[in-house]
């Protein structure tokens, strides 16, 4: 590893016309020259971006404000300014690739105040973050972090509607449809959350993210009004009061807020506040910025952690046929669950829901036997994960990881945090850090986005903040394959997510219709079987029921041999909302998987990334009937090399997938 400081000509710039205003300009470019940072220091800090020319971030105003009104951004005078390139490759284990390159060039301004920024430049986007050197405790009243743009541009946003908790609009789980709208068109008082895409000139894509948030809020944004298009960061205020309720009563909700959005240590570094940039839509499917921008690894001995996949229960509602017993939640039911997974080897079996009292972790409910289960899990091969809402784990942590650590217990699904303000952000961390130190993992569910925690605890696998498969247990009118389409470009920007595919049930747009016992997936067969490439999850569920899979053999092999961790990553092909194709490389076998909306599709995909020798492909297209039957899929086996080009064609709501290793 080699990282290189120097002074880099051109990097910094002293702005005369500026000097007679009190204003000094800085910029940092990105190592292509193509990205160009800069930062005005006066009467008021203001940064903005372009990219080969084309205005990405307009001037915008950055600042924090502090008790007593102290503003850091207002009349700031710079007392240094240093700049440092670093080019250097972060190993990742338990990521899409094992490692992950970090070029950028570095701006650091100290300011006068015990203050400053800190501005990075990569080829892919830029990012900025505050820092304070000062003794005891900060407050901080609120922060002004502003995403201006040159035009009323179009965007896809994921606006907060969460009716459970009306009176706090900041309570959310956040799961949105991405609604697109022009900045204008985006109401005022509306919260969405990140990431956020907006389009910009010549069809740039922009991905608003934050990443290493620790000890502070995490980030909503607002429109800006037609006045000046663009979004603000907006922050929940820090909770004064929290009182039980929320869904089934198992939450903590927050009638009152205090008057601050945080109060942390006054010698720290703040969230990075971060722009992606691409050119090409494809881009998006592989990039790394909240990883780069993340806190390193605090565990220093990963190798305990193990990724792998799920057989999950509570989206067939745990509905086994065939069987000599009453399927629910009971002992017997798991044992079938782990047989399943054991045969297929599946790393591990999730109890959702109902195995413990839902107030009282620590208390095993009479119809689970839970010791038999992990020694029966364990002599098969399989991991028991239990689920916990986040309120009852939160209140008993300490006894309930000590206690499931020592049965056995693998780690745990925490759902229903629904909030993103100081304290659950904090809470999120200490979870996942005692977490790691019983050895325990994490999958954390009605949560934010991911905001690089899982770099730093790399027990922390997966993720939800995605409207995922369960919503189409009940949803009927959502356009779910254009939502699958999506989400790579915006979600998956942040890190992986907790969708959790694998419908055997599949359904055309006219034949959908919710269920709960039967629930089924809207568009086909193959569509599903590229979730499990296309999708980042290194922990990764099975939804459907050992009965349904059972029944598809062909379909169950080919997703239990998708490993969920990967040496490498390529983007295929791609447009925001139209389609999106994957190659991911574990050891020497690729796999890769193509999804398209409700819209058929051709697409050719170049086999150069293969490399050089002859490979078997194992693919699943759509058949010709998927149109009538989303189950219809053709499998076939060929022989494929780097010089081949690969005609696919997606059917409406359609997939394609295949698996491709080297010939012995």
């Amino acid at each position: 590893m080699r990282t290189t400081y120097l002074l880099l000509s051109g990097l910094l710039l002293l702005a005369s016309a500026g000097r007679a205003q009190r204003l000094t300009a800085y910029h940092v470019k990105s190592p292509d020259g193509q990205l160009d940072l800069s930062v005005q220091v006066g009467p008021t800090i203001e940064w903005a971006v372009q990219h080969a020319g084309t205005p990405i971030i307009t001037p915008s105003a950055l600042a924090l404000t502090l008790a007593r009104g102290e503003v850091l951004g207002r009349n700031a005078v710079v007392a240094s300014a240093k700049t440092e390139a670093v080019n250097t490759t972060i190993a990742s284990p338990i990521y899409k690739k094992s490692q992950v390159v970090d070029h950028y060039n570095q701006l650091t301004l100290t300011l006068k105040g015990n203050y400053g920024l800190v501005l990075r430049a990569y080829n892919d986007g830029v990012a900025y973050r505050f820092f304070t050197r000062r003794k005891g405790r900060l407050t901080v009243q609120r922060e002004q972090a502003t995403f201006n743009f040159a035009q009323d541009f179009p965007a896809l946003v994921p606006l907060v509607r969460d009716l459970r908790v009306p009176t706090d609009p900041y309570m959310s789980s956040f799961e949105s449809l991405y609604s697109p709208l022009k900045l204008s068109a985006i109401k005022p008082d509306t919260l969405a959350f990140l990431p956020a895409l907006v389009e910009v000139s010549g069809g740039k894509k922009v991905v608003v993210l934050e990443s290493d948030v620790e000890d502070y809020p995490g980030m909503f944004v607002q429109a800006n009004g037609a006045a000046a298009p663009g979004l603000h960061g907006d922050f929940a205020r820090y909770p004064a009061k929290e009182v039980a309720g929320g869904f089934h009563n198992m939450q903590l909700v927050v009638p009152e807020r205090a008057n601050f959005i945080a109060q942390t240590s006054g010698t720290r570094s703040f969230p990075w506040r971060a722009v992606v940039v691409s050119t090409d839509d494809k881009a998006l499917l592989d990039n790394d910025m909240v990883y780069k921008l993340a806190a390193p690894s605090r565990v220093k001995d990963v190798s305990w952690i193990k990724p792998g996949k799920v057989a999950w229960d509570w989206w067939n509602d745990w509905n086994l046929t065939h069987v000599d017993f009453k399927a629910g939640i009971n002992t017997l039911t798991y044992k079938y669950y782990i047989d399943f997974a054991a045969a297929n080897k599946l790393e591990y079996v999730i109890l959702d829901e109902g195995w413990s009292q839902e107030t009282n972790i620590l208390q095993v409910v009479p119809a689970i036997d839970l010791a038999e289960l992990i020694a029966y899990g364990k002599q098969k091969g399989v991991g028991i994960i239990l689920w916990a809402n986040w309120h009852a784990i939160s209140e008993k942590m300490e006894a309930a990881y000590a206690q499931y650590a020592k049965t056995g217990a693998k780690g745990f699904k925490i759902d229903f945090l629904d909030r993103d303000d100081q304290k659950m952000v904090e809470s999120s961390y200490l979870l996942a850090r005692r977490a790691a130190d019983y050895h325990l993992l994490v999958d954390f569910h009605g949560m934010h986005k991911p905001d690089g925690l899982q770099r730093t605890y790399p027990n922390v696998l997966n993720y939800e903040g995605v409207k995922g498969l369960e919503n189409s247990k009940w949803t009927l009118h959502d356009d779910v394959p254009r939502y699958d389409v999506t989400i790579p470009f915006i979600r998956m920007v942040a890190g992986p997510m907790d969708y959790t595919p694998g419908a055997m049930r599949n359904a055309t747009e006219a034949e959908f219709h919710p269920s709960n016992a039967l629930p089924m997936s809207q568009g086909t067969r193959c569509h599903q079987l590229a979730m499990y490439v296309v999708f980042e999850a290194p922990l990764q569920m099975l939804a459907d029921s050992p009965s349904a899979y059972q029944k598809e053999p062909e379909s169950t092999n080919f997703i239990a041999q998708v490993p969920t961790t990967f040496d490498q990553t390529v983007a295929l092909a791609g447009q925001v909302g139209e389609c999106a194709a994957l190659a991911r490389r574990q050891g020497r076998t690729w796999y890769v998987g193509a999804l398209s909306n409700w819209t058929a599709r051709d697409l050719t995909l170049d086999c150069a990334f293969l490399g050089p020798g002859t490979y078997e492909m194992v693919l699943f297209r759509d058949g010709p009937n998927a149109d009538r039957d989303a189950t219809d899929y053709q499998r076939e086996v060929r022989r494929v090399t780097a010089q081949d080009k690969l005609a696919l064609h997606l059917g409406s709501g359609g997939g394609w997938a295949a698996r491709i290793y080297p010939v012995q």
